[in-house]
């Protein structure tokens, strides 16, 4: 390499800086074709060889029914959910993963009252993820912000950061969820 071919690279890199990390727009793809993030994990762990039919778990970080008004932010998830003051909304926050491997750092309110008793024992029970346990209601997903990189909450090493609004099919918010893409999903 001549000289000044590296003096060419160097001045372009700057404008590079805003570029997309490898595999960051096959990986967001994969994400909008599913109404459950759960579900595009495991088909990009899957194709990415990340693990060996490994299905994706959620390792439990915290977990709560909040009841009353709460905080601000609590306030906002209630009025997002469209749920009183006085009605219970449950709360995850999960490490999603797949074989080991961290893909995934979630935050997660929902509305108890709208998940079967089974459904609700399941998510307090098991590893098994919100969007798998709540598949049979047939929910839809409403991408309200996507943002390259950390964002809305999420912890740093972020590539990705989600709000996304699950909805039954006659309207109603079931969940409001962050969700933080780790790095991990895009090195392989």
């Amino acid at each position: 390499m001549r000289l000044r071919d590296v003096a060419m690279i160097a001045a372009a890199a700057p404008a590079l800086t805003g570029c997309a990390a490898p595999g960051l727009p096959a990986f967001k793809a994969t994400l909008s074709r599913h109404d459950s993030a759960t579900a595009a994990l495991e088909e990009w762990c899957a194709a990415r060889g990340i693990a060996h039919n490994s299905p994706v778990t959620a390792t439990m970080i915290a977990a709560a029914t909040l009841a009353g008004e709460g905080d601000d932010r609590t306030a906002e998830w209630r009025k997002a959910l469209a749920v009183g003051p006085n009605e219970p909304v449950g709360f995850r926050h999960v490490r999603l993963e797949c074989g080991g491997v961290v893909l995934s750092e979630a935050y997660n309110w929902y509305v108890p009252a709208l998940l079967t008793p089974e459904m609700n024992r399941e998510l307090a029970a098991t590893r098994m993820p919100f969007g798998k346990v709540a598949a049979p209601l047939g929910y839809r997903r409403e991408l309200i912000e996507s943002a390259d990189g950390q964002s809305g909450g999420c912890p740093p090493g972020i590539v990705l950061s989600h709000k996304a609004m699950l909805r039954l099919p006659d309207g109603r918010a079931l969940a409001l969820l962050v969700e933080c893409y780790t790095a991990a999903n895009l090195t392989r």
